[in-house]
């Protein structure tokens, strides 16, 4: 047991040392989801039995004497919007509910080419629309150090797991903090990169244009292993960057004195409660005492982030959604009269309210004579919000801020208040319509013992520079290490 509760990084060496196998550390992964998850709701579905055999194959290399990837034998969750062939990939939605993938995202794939034991398919907020991960079709997901309080969404089934010690890695979703958030309340590391730098092929979409994969883990170290397994270019992804990862895991410790950290002054004032304010501002200390320069800088525009998300997204929802129809895959609804009765039906009995209530917003926003007065000035002013963040970025290397302005809230306590919901990502929303590199690092607790976490969030493109500064905090604070008592 206490080796589940391990990093990635003390894993791998005890599977090359041969003080554990693969298939041991594999099999004792899936009797910690037997033991835990009918509590905690992490899994929508389960892979054993392809996780075994990829154990297997692991410890015959260890026994041949062969080298293996860092990743190798690495028990790891993926998110259940991510297709993998011959598992159920159902986005939490009844319309998708007995959908088994016909092929591997590329992810799944390159994480197949790392040897990594894939052991199911983690619960999230209905097609990744959610802040609680209470929208789920499947029950919903309990914070590991309070199973009264929710992990957060829309990633929360991928990061409970990771912080239950089910599963030692995740993968989730970002379109407007749907890792972070997560990771900051269920006290883990969570990375969404730049837009981009992952492939999206084989990713149910949710919204085209801020949708962007990317790891949780214990630790930066484990969180840079993962994200540079799935990293890189894919030609079957019109949007991934033809450009190098480079080697990020052989060069995070670095040296952070006059490293420039700006302070987001919007996200650090009215609506921070005190516990998070606090520990936010000993983070700063911390850098400020490793020799980084600390200055405070305005994004003016951060303000209205949240309005041109919310009519963005919905918009692209409404056209990514309209493929779920009854027609050629997934539910269908019985008894219809026609066509259109079909389709009707279909949707309406498919469909949850929160993804009901964004499709309709969506589709209103994108009608005829509504289009330039809504989804083109959100464009319009998306791009302003862009340009506040590339000024930021002559002024200093990182920008930091809470994760949320509060910790992990009680379940059904905002369920039925859409408005108090969507306010919980106002602080991670922005880098996702800017494309910006962002991450979720433990740095304290509250009063409660619930984690808090810290945003970190650089230029398009630098996440060496991220990893690097998060890296250098994390070693000094050590928060990571304090695990739920669960």
């Amino acid at each position: 047991m206490e080796l589940l509760k391990k990093t990635a990084v003390e894993q791998h060496k005890a599977l090359v040392n041969k003080e554990v196998s693969a298939l041991e550390l594999t099999k004792a992964s899936i009797e910690r989801i037997e033991k835990l998850d009918n509590e905690l709701g992490c899994f929508n579905s389960t892979t054993f039995d392809s996780a075994i055999e990829t154990a297997k194959k692991v410890d015959e290399k260890i026994a041949a004497g062969e080298e293996i990837p860092m990743l190798a034998g690495i028990p790891t969750a993926l998110k259940d919007n991510m297709n993998m062939t011959g598992s159920k990939t159902t986005c939490s939605s009844k319309i998708l509910e007995n959908f088994v993938s016909p092929y591997d995202a590329t992810i799944t794939t390159k994480l197949k080419e790392n040897l990594v034991p894939i052991l199911g398919k983690a619960n999230l907020d209905e097609f990744a629309m959610g802040s609680s991960n209470e929208n789920s079709a499947f029950g919903i997901v309990k914070n590991p150090y309070n199973l009264k309080k929710v992990p957060g969404g829309s990633s929360g089934g991928s990061a409970a797991s990771v912080s239950a010690s089910e599963v030692t890695l995740s993968l989730g979703s970002d379109t407007g903090g749907s890792i972070r958030l997560p990771a900051s309340f269920c006290g883990i590391t969570g990375f969404k990169p730049t837009y981009g730098r992952v492939s999206r092929y084989g990713l149910i979409a949710f919204a085209s244009s801020l949708d962007q994969i990317g790891p949780f883990g214990r630790s930066i170290e484990d969180t840079t292993l993962l994200y540079e397994a799935i990293a890189g270019y894919d030609a079957k992804d019109s949007t991934s960057l033809k450009l190098e990862v480079g080697d990020i895991y052989n060069n995070l410790k670095r040296d952070i004195k006059g490293l420039r950290v700006g302070v987001i002054k919007e996200l650090m004032a009215e609506g921070v409660s005190d516990d998070v304010k606090a520990s936010i501002e000993n983070a700063i200390k911390t850098y400020e005492k490793l020799g980084a320069e600390i200055k405070e800088i305005s994004l003016p525009l951060l303000k209205h982030s949240i309005g041109v998300y919310y009519i963005v997204a919905t918009a692209e929802a409404s056209s990514n959604l309209a493929r779920f129809d009854g027609v050629k895959y997934g539910y269908r609804a019985a008894d219809c009269e026609n066509l259109l009765d079909m389709y009707c039906k279909t949707r309406a009995q498919g469909f949850g309210p929160e993804v009901k209530r964004r499709i309709m917003l969506g589709t209103y926003a994108l009608s005829s004579g509504y289009y330039d007065a809504y989804y083109k000035k959100a464009q319009q002013l998306r791009r302003l919000i862009a340009n506040d963040f590339n000024k930021a970025f002559e002024q200093v290397d990182i920008l930091v801020s809470p994760t949320c302005p509060t910790t992990a809230f009680d379940l059904n306590s905002k369920a039925n208040n859409p408005l108090e919901m969507y306010l919980t990502d106002i602080a991670t929303i922005s880098s996702n319509l800017v494309g910006a590199p962002a991450l979720s690092m433990p740095c304290g607790f509250d009063k409660e013992g619930m984690p808090i976490g810290l945003q970190v969030i650089a230029k398009n493109l630098d996440e060496l520079t991220l990893l690097q500064a998060s890296y250098a905090l994390e070693q000094e604070l050590g928060v990571y290490l304090q695990r739920p008592n669960i």
